[in-house]
């Protein structure tokens, strides 16, 4: 693990970080890139569509999805340096010592409150995600048709990043004690927030195909 903001890398180092034994960038701060991926897409999309002709009755719509769009890049960007800072706290605390009683319990009470983190964060991810997806169902009848391909491929991704924060949010959850409220909370949250992907994602991916036609 390094210092190192994961914003910072080229794209090769990046891949070469999340290649090797080092658990740290994971899967979560992948499904947050995915999704800030997915934000640029779309953002890219408005760029593309904004001043034509066929557009100039939507040019405050489309103001409004490009500016979503680039709030939401940044923030699935923050929390994939988040998710990354999360896990490593997970790990700094399972390599507390305890060997004593005392240790032990304080070791424990630790780990406890890093997976609690480590869950918050990709809980979040699979939300603002979602929030990405809502930007694709907006753009996808409005969008460039020369371009369109490229809001099929941000849905994609932004459904990705859902699918793939609500595996790390149920990884972490395995970790927490039977009795930690936590559980209930971000299961129920999951449940709301997967409810209908992929009906949604089909959707979409309709869409785009008729306008590709």
């Amino acid at each position: 693990m390094t210092d190192q903001r994961l914003a910072d890398l080229s794209v090769e180092a990046f891949l070469a970080r999340l290649s090797s034994s080092d658990p740290v960038p994971g899967g979560g701060s992948t499904a947050a890139l995915a999704g800030a991926m997915g934000a640029a897409l779309l953002h890219m999309v408005v760029e593309l569509t904004v001043g034509r002709p066929a557009a100039a009755d939507d040019e405050a719509t489309l103001a409004e999805i490009g500016g979503a769009a680039a709030g939401w890049q940044s923030e699935l960007l923050r929390l994939a340096e988040l998710d990354a800072a999360a896990y490593a706290g997970v790990i700094r605390a399972r390599r507390l010592p305890r060997a004593t009683e005392l240790e032990a319990q304080t070791r424990s009470v630790q780990v406890a409150a890093a997976v609690r983190e480590a869950t918050r964060v990709p809980l979040e991810i699979t939300r603002r995600a979602g929030e990405v997806l809502a930007v694709a169902e907006r753009l996808a009848s409005l969008g460039n048709r020369n371009a369109i391909s490229d809001v099929g491929v941000a849905a994609l991704l932004s459904a990705a990043a859902m699918r793939g924060g609500a595996l790390n949010v149920a990884i972490n959850l395995g970790s927490l004690p039977d009795d930690d409220p936590l559980i209930a909370e971000a299961s129920a949250d999951l449940d709301r927030l997967l409810d209908g992907l992929d009906e949604r994602e089909r959707e979409i991916r309709e869409l785009v195909e008729e306008r590709l036609a």
